[in-house]
């Protein structure tokens, strides 16, 4: 095999990971691929060797390892998307007092490139650098609603709360659509609750979220309408910044004069 081959079928083994949200095994990485068994076998090996793959506990699969996480998320702290967004980050941490975050889709879950905490004594905790689950986060749920995304196919419970049948999750994404925002209601964390709402490129594409995240004694049912308001606002203007049309989808506009700036 030249190493112009053995390269290719690397890339296509690497390639497979990245699209999937469950781990994978060398038999089914072969059958998928139509490379033999033993030639599988080796790359992989050669991959968890190098810290891009690794083995899946209690099992003969894999998962994808550190090293894809670190260029994942270095691809993305180089892009513009991060540098447009902390200001609306910092925006609405004055208005919320909460904890802001920017998230994007990476290997079947949510990686949250970026996150702004709120200033009080109880908050929550950003998470730059991690990937959490699509179906249980409002910044995941967001990016599944609106965006041209797989649906994860492991639907595991983090709380009594979490949706895990995919009917339920489906309905649930509807719902979502069509008021225009995600909510987690203490569905990956007991105690906390999120909202996130869609940013989209030039072309109208939802390529990430952003969103907060907060207690829920301060995120109160009856508050969160006011905050997924002052989120759709931070999410239209990051997306007029990245080139999206108004006239697509109307997303409201950051300065508009029918919202309110105090803090609610």
């Amino acid at each position: 095999m030249s190493e112009v081959q053995s390269l290719a079928r690397g890339l296509k083994i690497l390639n497979q990971f990245i699209d999937s949200d469950h781990s994978l095994g060398i038999t089914e990485l072969a059958n998928e691929l139509h490379i033999d068994k033993s030639t599988v076998s080796r790359l992989v090996k050669t991959f968890v060797n190098y810290g891009y793959l690794q083995p899946e506990v209690g099992s003969r699969r894999f998962v994808p390892g550190h090293r894809l996480e670190e260029f994942s998320w270095s691809l993305q702290n180089q892009t513009p998307l991060r540098a447009k967004a902390k200001r609306y980050l910092n925006w609405l941490v004055e208005q919320t007092d909460e904890c802001a975050h920017t998230a994007v889709y990476s290997q079947g879950g949510t990686l949250v490139i970026d996150d702004v905490e709120g200033k009080g004594a109880l908050r929550v905790v950003g998470n730059t650098g991690r990937v959490i689950p699509l179906h249980c986060t409002a910044v995941g749920k967001g990016l599944i609603a609106f965006g041209n995304y797989p649906l994860p196919t492991k639907l595991n419970p983090y709380t009594e709360r979490t949706i895990t049948r995919p009917h339920d999750l489906k309905q649930h994404l509807e719902t979502i659509r069509q008021q225009g925002y995600a909510l987690d209601d203490e569905e990956h964390e007991p105690g906390v609750r999120c909202i996130a709402a869609p940013v989209y490129n030039y072309a109208g594409i939802a390529i990430a979220t952003i969103g907060i995240s907060g207690p829920t004694v301060r995120i109160t049912p009856i508050r969160v309408k006011a905050v997924a308001d002052l989120v759709m606002r931070a999410a239209s203007g990051l997306s007029q910044e990245l080139g999206f049309a108004p006239g697509k989808k109307r997303p409201s506009d950051l300065n508009g004069n029918n919202h309110h700036d105090e803090k609610i």
